[in-house]
């Protein structure tokens, strides 16, 4: 396991249309990409997908915070036959629109959705501002860095390791 010293935290940006690298994959009959707004989802994937990985930093919020937290950002999700298979949170700021949460359910991973998810909300990011950013780490899961890079983010700092 590793350790708050041993963890290693990238942040990454894209700062224009043009440096964007779409996902080659395409959406199947049975999958969508889709805004949704009810902190319920929010809450529930957050614990779900986020246990692996040691989310922990929401896991005391009331339900009015989670309210309160939804309220301010923009949250989209994939589904595929009808369950919700990801998520990602767009949080517009000072700094450009930050992916405040990306992430999907294990038994959907490896399968094309997670690039289809996040060029779709990389796209929305750029309709919302000249920059989009994420932050990530040696904890999250083992695609997370490669499918940022892939999609044409820029590393622009790295702390820790």
């Amino acid at each position: 396991m590793l350790t708050d010293v041993d963890r290693v935290t990238t942040y990454l940006e894209l700062t224009g249309a043009d440096e964007l690298c779409p996902s080659e994959a395409r959406l199947g009959p049975e999958q969508v990409i889709e805004r949704i707004d009810d902190f319920e989802v929010n809450r529930r994937l957050y614990e779900e997908i986020g246990a692996p990985y040691g989310w922990v930093d929401r896991l005391s919020w009331s339900a009015e915070r989670w309210a309160e937290w939804a309220a301010g950002l923009e949250t989209w999700i994939a589904r595929e036959g009808g369950e919700i298979a990801g998520y990602a949170e767009l949080l517009s700021g000072a700094n450009g629109v930050l992916i405040a949460i990306f992430g999907l359910r294990e038994e959907f991973r490896g399968r094309g959705l997670g690039a289809i998810l996040l060029t779709a909300v990389l796209r929305r990011g750029l309709e919302l501002a000249d920059r989009v950013w994420v932050e990530t780490n040696s904890t999250d899961g083992s695609h997370a860095l490669a499918n940022y890079e892939a999609r044409g983010m820029k590393v622009f700092r790295t702390v820790g390791g």
